[in-house]
């Protein structure tokens, strides 16, 4: 069984910062991801465009050059594999954490390609893997995805496109523009006011012309093979469909906390009990970086304001190894 001084599980960016404030220390560390590097962000949309500037997406005085101030995908693809290999990261791609482990002095991790024992351990894991499901009958059948990558299997199909947020938004006026039939369901009276600011126009004129149908204040009741079935406030609508695409939004993994013993609020937030100062959870050892330590709350954790967190963690790591070291 490898021994380690620090075990970080997720190559997303702030994985990846963790992993060089850990080098950076001397720490004996490894990063470990289930899939790709930066697997999350390999996962958006191909022609997604991010929100935040590049600037603020920097990491480890590497700067982050873009075509514009808002960079894209494969842009930030290209410049987190730079970093990682600027900083030649430990890291093991396409290992997946199996189940965690608390014992005397830290913890045993089991992956799907051997078993860890770590003094420390890091959960930067995001939420981009669970997604929100609808619970209504049809949701597994195969036209329904919580996933979109492209437009182009969509052209002269109708499609269906749930929620209301960037990532539907996005969603809608790509495929539209592609030449589907777009219609789209949201929950709320209107299109999340919080959208891309460039967009937001965009998709309420598109409404409101009527190119793109929308249902306020609706949700989907069933979805058939052929059919969507709407529950809205004139009642139920039946309508044609080809595809339901659930931009539903995504949650964390839960498990790993459950498996560790990470107190969660009671409220609807789930949001896991950490420091705020160190990161460190409620189980001594343990730390929390990135998106995670929202639970549900995934609208005020993103790449800008949490980078910090890494920091903060190796920081507490090293200054505890120092006061054991003086004992």
């Amino acid at each position: 069984m490898k021994k380690l001084e620090l075990l970080i599980i997720g190559a997303g960016p702030i994985g990846l910062a963790c992993g060089i404030e850990a080098k950076k220390k001397g720490l004996d560390y490894l990063i470990i991801e289930k899939g790709v590097l930066t697997n999350s962000i390999f996962n958006y949309p191909v022609n997604m465009t991010f929100f935040s500037t590049s600037e603020k997406l920097e990491m480890a005085d590497i700067p982050f050059m873009s075509i514009s101030n808002k960079p894209t995908r494969p842009e930030a693809l290209e410049y987190y594999r730079r970093i990682v290999k600027h900083y030649q990261l430990n890291i093991n791609l396409y290992e997946k954490v199996n189940t965690l482990e608390k014992k005397e002095g830290g913890f045993v991790v089991h992956t799907s390609k051997g078993d860890y024992e770590t003094e420390k351990l890091v959960l930067a894991t995001g939420f981009y893997d669970l997604p929100n499901t609808m619970n209504v009958p049809g949701e597994d059948l195969s036209k329904v995805s919580h996933y979109y990558k492209e437009p182009w299997p969509y052209i002269g199909q109708k499609i269906i496109v749930v929620g209301g947020g960037n990532s539907a938004v996005d969603v809608a006026l790509e495929t539209w523009r592609k030449g589907a039939e777009v219609s789209m369901v949201v929950m709320k009276p209107e299109i999340d006011q919080t959208v891309k600011y460039w967009v937001l126009p965009d998709i309420e004129n598109r409404i409101k012309e009527g190119s793109i149908k929308g249902y306020y204040n609706s949700s989907i009741k069933e979805i058939r093979e052929k059919e969507v079935v709407l529950n809205t406030p004139e009642g139920e609508v039946t309508i044609e469909n080809d595809f339901v695409l659930a931009m539903t939004g995504y949650k964390p993994n839960f498990e790993l906390l459950d498996q560790l013993g990470v107190q969660l609020s009671l409220d609807e937030k789930r949001q896991p009990c950490f420091d705020d100062i160190s990161q460190e959870s409620n189980v001594p050892g343990l730390y929390l970086a990135g998106v995670v330590c929202g639970g549900l709350n995934t609208r005020e954790f993103f790449i800008e304001n949490t980078i910090s967190h890494a920091k903060a963690i190796v920081k507490d790591i090293v200054n505890k190894k120092a006061i054991l070291a003086k004992d």
